[in-house]
């Protein structure tokens, strides 16, 4: 333990930059138009504001309209700015806010081109789908000769290791949690037995910092901020080898066997989403609710083959 803490003062010691989040700016021109040949797919951010969505063609959008009227109706029903998480313009625009309900969303239009002619009505079919980007995390594996696997010293030291991990990537706003730590007898090549501690934890991106500063340029980006710890717990690694080679002593009863640290890189989607690049090739890297005739019952990355669901992010089948 004390070696793991001159390792983690040495890591330390040098003034760290901080990475901070700033918020990005805001994006209301962007307009999604429909078809009258098939449905347009939308892609909303998981509890975050539309786009613009109009109850237009790209060739109405070229005409005058005389008397339109305008109806929406979404999975629920009939949509009416009187609900707190929907907006409609006169003009029939529509942002839906704090999006969470996926699925198919129409728009009728009723309208005359003279004042002579008839009504003329059509129906523009949006599937406007949530999203979330995908949970991300760096999971590791690494091995430490260990005192008798029934002692106390390997739960002592196995807290301590933690702290120092946690502590040496808490500025990036990262977080190490142990997923396992196991104690087994391992017969080595040629030799005899010995015990050994496998230890396995992840390090993922906390989603909210807690101070409030503004970050430089793309230092909050959460896979940049996985990217540095990665580099910092790999260095904390490398460190302990280095200074046991150069230390005199005798190894100490536990002390980390080089070379068996492991690390890979890990998606996850919320229950009820996943990716799917040749459903959704305009957002091949979002976890995008599942459509109906599948579900995400867990975290896994991709929405599994359920022909009796019949809701957008079905959890169950």
């Amino acid at each position: 333990i004390v070696v793991l803490m001159s390792l983690f003062y040495l890591l330390t010691v040098q003034p760290s930059k901080r990475f901070l989040r700033s918020a990005g700016p805001r994006h209301n021109s962007l307009k999604i138009v429909g078809s009258d040949i098939f449905p347009v797919k939308v892609y909303v951010k998981l509890n975050h504001n539309s786009p613009r969505i109009l109850c237009l063609t790209n060739h109405l959008r070229n005409l005058e309209l005389i008397d339109p009227i305008f109806q929406w109706n979404g999975p629920g029903g009939g949509l009416s700015s009187e609900n707190s998480s929907v907006q409609i313009s006169p003009a029939g625009t529509l942002i839906l806010r704090r999006f969470n309900l996926s699925g198919v969303y129409t728009c009728s239009i009723v309208y005359k081109l003279t004042p002579m002619q008839p009504d003329k009505k059509l129906i523009i079919k949006y599937l406007i789908y949530a999203y979330s980007d995908p949970k991300s995390y760096y999971e590791f594996t690494a091995q430490y000769h260990a005192a008798p696997c029934n002692s106390s010293h390997n739960t002592s030291f196995e807290k301590a290791l933690l702290r120092i991990l946690r502590k040496l990537v808490a500025e990036l706003f990262c977080e190490v949690t142990l997923i396992k730590s196991e104690c087994h007898h391992v017969k080595m090549q040629r030799g005899g037995l010995q015990n050994e501690i496998f230890f396995t934890f992840s390090v993922t991106s906390l989603d909210r910092e807690k101070e409030n500063r503004l970050c430089q340029q793309g230092a909050c980006d959460a896979s940049h901020r996985l990217n540095k710890a990665r580099h910092v717990i790999e260095e904390f690694f490398k460190q302990q080898v280095e200074v046991s080679r150069k230390s005199s002593e005798p190894l100490p009863e536990i002390y980390y066997i080089e070379g068996t640290l492991q690390m890979v890189w890990v998606d996850r989607c919320y229950p009820g989403y996943g990716m799917n690049a040749v459903i959704h090739p305009d957002c091949p890297e979002c976890c995008v609710a599942c459509s109906p005739g599948s579900y995400n019952p867990s975290a896994g990355i991709h929405c599994l083959r359920c022909d009796s669901s019949l809701i957008y992010g079905a959890t169950k089948c």
